[in-house]
C-alpha cells in the first residue's frame, strides 16, 4: 500500500489521524512549505528528518520545519499517528512565546513527549481537529486554528522537550545515524558510497541495503536532497550564481542540479529565489 504525500504546503490548519501497519510504505521521502506536527497515538514508528532518526513511541510528538526532508516508517507494528499542518502565520505571537525556547522550537526539528496523565486530554484536542478537518465547513478554518493554538498551550504545561535529544530517542541502529550525520558535515565534496561506508563502519554494498532498510530512502538520494537543502537556503541567502551555488553544495553537473530543484521543490531554482 503506497500514498503520495503533497510537496507543498497547505493553505490553513489541516489535521489527519490514521492508523497504520507495517504493509503500509510511503511513496517516498517529502517536504512541506508548511509545518507538520506529528503525533504518535499508539504503538510505535520510526521517523527520518534530515540528518537524525527517531524511534518516536506513544504519547511522542515531532515538530517537521518547513522544508525539512522526512520520512516515516512502520516497523514496529501497528501505529495510530495524528498529523498537523500548519503555517508560522496560524500562531499569534503570545502563542509562540508561551513555548520553551521559542526561537529553537520553530526552526528546527524538536520532540516533545507527552505525560500519560496527560494524553487523554491531549486525544481529545486532536480528535477534535481531526474532526473539524472532516467537517470543512466555513467554520472549520478558524476552529482548526483555535484547537491548534489550544493544543500547543496544552504542550507548553505538560509536555518535556527534547532540545538535546537522549540516545534512546534515536534509532538503535547508530551506524546508520553517523552515515547520515556524515552526509550532512561533508555533502559539498564529491562524495562516493565509498568513504561514507568507511565513516559509518560498513561495506559500500552492506550500508547502501542496510540504509534503505533503516531509512527508507536510498543512500545516494538522501546525498542528492541535503545538498538541495542546503542550495534553497543559499539561493534565498546570497546573491551568487546559481551555477556557483550549485557547485558548492556539491554538484557538478548544473543541468542536474536544475532537474533535481524542480523535481523537489516544484519550481526551477531561479523561480525559487524569486519567491516572495
Amino acid at each position: 500500500m503506497a500514498e503520495h504525500i503533497p510537496v507543498h504546503g497547505t493553505d490553513g490548519v489541516h489535521a489527519e489521524s490514521r492508523m497504520r501497519d507495517p504493509s503500509f510504505i510511503m511513496k517516498g521521502h517529502h517536504c512541506h512549505s508548511c509545518y507538520e506536527l506529528f503525533y504518535v497515538d499508539k504503538g510505535s514508528c520510526r521517523f527520518l528528518i534530515d540528518e537524525h532518526i527517531f524511534d518516536l513511541h506513544a504519547g511522542d510528538f515531532i515538530l517537521v520545519p518547513p522544508m525539512a526532508l522526512h520520512y516515516t516508517r512502520y516497523v514496529f507494528g501497528s501505529c495510530r499517528r495524528t498529523v498537523i499542518l500548519f503555517r508560522s502565520e496560524d500562531l499569534p505571537e503570545e502563542i509562540r512565546d508561551c513555548l520553551p525556547q521559542s526561537s529553537r522550537f520553530f526552526s528546527e526539528a524538536t520532540v516533545f513527549q507527552t505525560p500519560e496523565a496527560s494524553r487523554p486530554a491531549i486525544a481529545e484536542t486532536l480528535q477534535k481537529m481531526a474532526a473539524e478537518d472532516q467537517l470543512r465547513d466555513g467554520q472549520s478554518p478558524l476552529m482548526l486554528k483555535i484547537h491548534l493554538q489550544a493544543l500547543l498551550l496544552q504542550c507548553s504545561r505538560v509536555c518535556q522537550f527534547l532540545f538535546d535529544s537522549p540516545a534512546d530517542a534515536h534509532t538503535a541502529d547508530g551506524r546508520i545515524l553517523k552515515a547520515s550525520q556524515f552526509i550532512c558535515q561533508y555533502y559539498m565534496e564529491p562524495l562516493t558510497s565509498a568513504e561514507v561506508a568507511r565513516a559509518a563502519g560498513f561495506s559500500p554494498n552492506y550500508l547502501s541495503r542496510r540504509f534503505r532498510a533503516v531509512t527508507g530512502i536510498g543512500l545516494h538520494e538522501y546525498l542528492v536532497f541535503v545538498r538541495l537543502q542546503h542550495a534553497a537556503q543559499e539561493l534565498v541567502s546570497t546573491s551568487d550564481s546559481i551555477t556557483t551555488i550549485a557547485l558548492r553544495c556539491g554538484f557538478s553537473d548544473s543541468n542536474y542540479f536544475k532537474d533535481s530543484f524542480k523535481k523537489k521543490y516544484g519550481v526551477t531554482p531561479r523561480a525559487y529565489r524569486k519567491l516572495p
